[in-house]
This record gives structure tokens, sequence and C-alpha cells, in this order.
């Protein structure tokens, strides 16, 4: 079975008993305060070095428990004593077991800690409630899986995180998929290496589709990324930065590995 679609069919039925309509001004509330902050895409923007983004994801379909017990704060203290660029931080229980207390915590830490580091809320987006959920949380920006959505769900989406001044990651896997997103002029596109229908990894496709996509949008290379030669590798393709998860949380020193990455 595609293991997407198993998972957008339960995320479905898991937002149901949430959705309502989200009033155009519920989101704009947001706009000037979430725009005084520092942005996800000029946080990786604007560099020569490889940006870094630090995932906070305790278990994953593909890789099963990678590090069940992990705190949230403890994780993000970590990456940001680093000085990583931005922090992914997984909101889905079933699959992942993120919660959105998770991404409550830790924009709670940076904040009391005066850092000024990016949250994305990594999540499988199919409504705005959503969008205000990581408003509500501090988040910087959202998911958009082109591949799990169709192209109403993407502009309603797309809208209402502009409305609410955040960015919006597009996340692709192939040609098509980079089609449809170009479509929405999006200001950043990730390339998942991993085929989210078999949950298959492989650095090619970043070194394939990257080069494909327009100069003046910000270029992400996700999953897969274990060692510095494969950062390396999807930085000669052009990517400007690395979602780095699995390897970051099982490593015994992750701030060796950011600081590595960030001399490539």
């Amino acid at each position: 079975m595609d293991k997407l679609i198993e998972i957008m069919d339960w995320k479905r039925r898991e937002v149901a008993d949430r959705i309502r309509p989200v009033r155009d001004q519920e989101l704009a509330h947001f706009k000037e305060h979430n725009l005084a902050r520092k942005g996800f895409v000029n946080s990786l923007a604007g560099t020569e070095q490889l940006s870094v983004i630090g995932e906070i994801k305790r278990k994953s379909p593909s890789a099963g428990d990678i590090s069940a017990a992990a705190d949230s704060v403890d994780q993000a203290r970590r990456y940001v004593n680093s000085d990583v660029d931005a922090i992914s931080v997984l909101t889905d229980e079933k699959y992942f077991s993120g919660k959105m207390s998770d991404l409550w915590d830790v924009t709670d830490f940076l904040r009391d800690h005066d850092r000024k580091t990016p949250c994305l809320r990594k999540d499988f987006m199919v409504h705005p409630i959503q969008v205000l959920e990581a408003c509500e949380a501090g988040a910087r920006a959202i998911l958009i899986i082109v591949r799990a959505l169709d192209d109403d769900e993407i502009k309603q989406l797309y809208n209402a995180a502009n409305l609410a001044g955040l960015d919006s990651l597009f996340e692709i896997h192939e040609p098509a998929e980079l089609e449809r997103a170009l479509m929405f002029e999006p200001q950043i596109i990730g390339v998942n290496n991993r085929d989210l229908t078999r949950f298959v990894t492989d650095l090619q496709f970043s070194c394939d589709l990257i080069p494909q996509i327009p100069d003046d949008i910000v270029t992400i290379s996700e999953s897969g990324i274990h060692s510095l030669e494969d950062a390396a590798r999807v930085k000669d393709a052009g990517a400007q930065a690395v979602l780095i998860g699995e390897a970051l949380m099982r490593a015994e020193e992750p701030e060796a590995f950011i600081e590595s990455i960030h001399q490539l």
C-alpha cells in the first residue's frame, strides 16, 4: 500500500474533529508579530555556507524508534548551541511520536533564551486550522507536501500561511511535483530524498531536481543526510540547506556534525 495515502487518510480523520472555518482576521492577527521575527526563508538564504535545519524526530515509519525518549527542549538546546539555522519540530503523533506541545515547548525555550532560531511545524497539513495552530504555537513556517494535496488544498494552505506571515516549505519528490509547486510561486522548495510512497531514500533525487529549481527560490535537501559526504554531495548539486533528523537524533554529539557541515 502507498504509505503516504495511509498517513494522509489517518491525518484527515485525526484533524476532522478540529476543523472549523478559519477567518482571515484570525490569521492576519499574527502577521505583524510574525513578520517582525526572523523568518524561516531568511534564515537559510544569503550565504554560501550550507545551512542546517535540525529536526526533532523520535521515530519514523521507515526507521522505527530513533530516540523514543528524547526531550524536545534538550534537543533544541543542543541545536541552538551549535548555531543551527532553523529547527523542524515534528508534531504528528501516530507515525512520528511528536506532539504540538513539543512545538510550544521549543518556541518557549527559544523565546526565554532570546534565540531567534525559526521553527517549522513539520506535519501533514490538510486544513488552515493547522496553520492557525502553528501560529499559536510560535512556528515561523509550515510544510506543504505537494504529492499529498490537490491544487485547491495547496492554495488554501499557502494563502492561510501568507495571511499569517508564515513561510511555506513546498516539499517535492519528482519533476511533476516541481511543476505543480512552481505554479504557486514559492519562496522555498525542499526535495525529499525519501519516496513517501515506499519510504526508500536516495540522494540522487536532490541531485536531479535541485538544478531544475529557479535560482531565486531557496532549496533544501531533505532526508538521507548521514555524513559530511552526503551534505557535500547535495551542496554540489545546488542545495542551500539540508534538513537532518535521524542522523542528528542518533548522534552522540550532534553539535559537532552541525558545525562540520557549516564548514563545508
